[in-house]
């Protein structure tokens, strides 16, 4: 394979968005150049600190990082997580300083983007800016998608439902197989991005390995069968507006799906 090519396909960004827009070679190429592993992060380390002012963009392209709030009593709530492939705040500069904070999960690498070169990019193609757009706006749509669940879903489903999730879009970038995937996140961690307490996550853990449907080993989740998960927590991608999804027989080859 043509060293540029394979580039190319290892950038998470770039593999991410091909299930979302239709990028041409030369739109990959300044992808693939612009956003290189630039930085890296040790566990718990910020990489963004509410009341900073954006001096450009950060992309993960290997480990997992979060979103976070520090409310009054000083509580965290863990808002989103955030894999190869995300950008942790490509909204920050139109929106000022930050208002949340953003943070390494496990060992992070990011690459680290002026806002002049964002912007340069972006100026010079309306397909580049839609792209962008696009995942900008995804992000949204899973922390909607994330409020609903601890509205709505009871804590067993809320997990299945996570772990749908975060099995899909490691799919995307090819950081999963078709039935398993890392899972950094510890018991604390699952209970403050659910909303739930760190003992009710263990009794929920316990009562879905019980049931057959996912198997934690080795910081890895793995679903024996994923239709039947899916089908447990009412799992529907639509929220995460794929115009391409992983194919059953591999999870690497996009499958064209029409939108709706």
């Amino acid at each position: 394979m043509d060293a540029t090519v394979a580039h190319h396909r290892a950038n998470p960004l770039i593999l991410k968005l091909r299930y979302g827009a239709d990028l041409d070679a030369g739109d990959r190429a300044l992808l693939a150049d612009l956003f290189r592993a630039d930085r890296v992060l040790e566990p718990q380390q910020d990489i963004v600190r509410a009341g900073d002012r954006a001096t450009g963009v950060h992309l993960v392209i290997e480990g997992f990082a979060f979103r976070y709030k520090i409310v009054g009593d000083g509580q965290r709530q863990i808002l989103g997580l955030l894999l190869p492939g995300d950008f942790c705040d490509l909204q920050s500069v139109v929106l000022g300083p930050s208002d949340h904070y953003i943070a390494a999960l496990t060992a992070c690498t990011v690459a680290d983007v002026a806002q002049d070169r964002i912007d340069a990019l972006v100026f010079r193609d309306s397909r580049l800016a839609r792209a962008l757009w696009w995942a900008t706006l995804v992000d949204e749509s899973i922390l909607r998608e994330w409020l609903a669940s601890m509205g709505q879903r009871s804590a067993d489903k809320r997990i299945a439902h996570l772990f749908c999730e975060l099995l899909l879009r490691q799919q995307l970038v090819g950081a999963a197989g078709k039935r398993d995937c890392p899972l950094p996140l510890t018991q604390p961690m699952l209970a403050d991005i659910l909303g739930i307490t760190t003992i009710h996550v263990s009794r929920v853990l316990r009562d879905l390995r019980m049931a057959g449907l996912i198997q934690l080993k080795d910081r890895r989740l793995h679903v024996p069968d994923v239709r039947r998960l899916r089908n447990f927590c009412d799992f529907d991608t639509t929220y995460l507006h794929l115009v391409r999804e992983p194919d059953d027989q591999d999870a690497t080859s996009p499958s064209i799906r029409a939108r709706p």
